[in-house]
């Protein structure tokens, strides 16, 4: 693994040119991934890194990949504890057995939505396509870029691992669950600027079970907005790793509550400021 400090400047301006995302994943930051200084380690950044890299690499070739390098990393600012943390990848090269991926961390706070970029990397991922492939076999060519996300909607992605299925390697429900919570809560939080709690789920429906190795992505979208509270719809969507295929597992509504300091419901939008005179 090559990792290159680049400068600031060099940051910013990479990722003024980088295209639309194909993969985003979202984490929250808990004292458990963190330093003694209360920011994430930056062997967990680089890992969400690696593996938002390869959701990425498999969305585009439809093989197993396997990271070859990654380079241009350079840590600028940290994440703190309960920041959201978003990675985003795009496909910036394809080669006959081979592409790149650039992934941008990106960091929010949660009260005021304050962003800030931290870091960027480029990783190189080899594909392995099976035995039975020709021997002219390459990858499919970058034709268009990804189509930009819709403002209304919040997508976050991730791969199904060993520790989180039933013996007959399907997602544990409380996993999925877990996840589209996750959405509902950064989708709430970013919406109002303020904290949010779970305060109801409604009509959660189970329709297809997601398999080991399976991409996972939840897509929330704020169905409507009281006083205090504000209500999320979250699909959850598996993806064959291999395929593409995409079947509706889960569905259902997420009530959230904005609170303050003292856990008391506050206003779920934030007034605007008066302008200075």
């Amino acid at each position: 693994m090559t990792v290159t400090a680049v400068s600031t400047s060099t940051l910013q301006e990479g990722l003024a040119h980088t295209p639309a995302p194909i993969a985003t994943l979202l984490e929250i930051v808990f004292p458990g991934d963190t330093n003694h200084h209360g920011t994430l380690f930056g062997g967990a950044g680089l890992a969400y890194m690696d593996r938002i890299a390869f959701i990425a690499a498999s969305r585009h070739g439809r093989v197993p990949f396997v990271t070859a390098s990654c380079e241009n990393v350079g840590f600028h600012k940290p994440a703190h504890v309960g920041e959201i943390v978003s990675f985003d990848a795009s496909i910036r090269e394809v080669r006959r057995r081979s592409l790149t991926v650039e992934v941008k961390m990106a960091a929010q706070t949660i009260l005021g939505g304050e962003r800030h970029v931290c870091t960027a990397g480029v990783f190189h991922m080899v594909a392995l396509p099976a035995e039975g492939k020709a021997a002219g076999w390459s990858l499919p060519p970058l034709t268009e870029e990804a189509a930009p996300a819709r403002p209304d909607e919040l997508r976050m992605a991730d791969i199904v691992f060993a520790d989180q299925v039933n013996g007959n390697g399907a997602l544990f429900g409380g996993h999925a669950l877990a996840f589209m919570t996750k959405a509902a809560f950064i989708s709430a939080s970013r919406l109002s600027g303020r904290l949010t709690v779970l305060a109801a789920t409604r009509q959660i429906e189970f329709h297809h079970p997601v398999a080991l190795g399976a991409i996972v992505e939840a897509v929330a979208r704020i169905a409507s907005v009281g006083r205090s509270s504000i209500h999320v719809e979250v699909d959850l969507w598996s993806e064959g790793l291999l395929t593409g295929k995409r079947q509706l597992a889960a569905k259902g509504q997420f009530v959230m509550v904005a609170v303050d300091a003292s856990h008391r419901p506050v206003a779920a939008r934030q007034k605007p400021s008066a302008p200075e005179s």
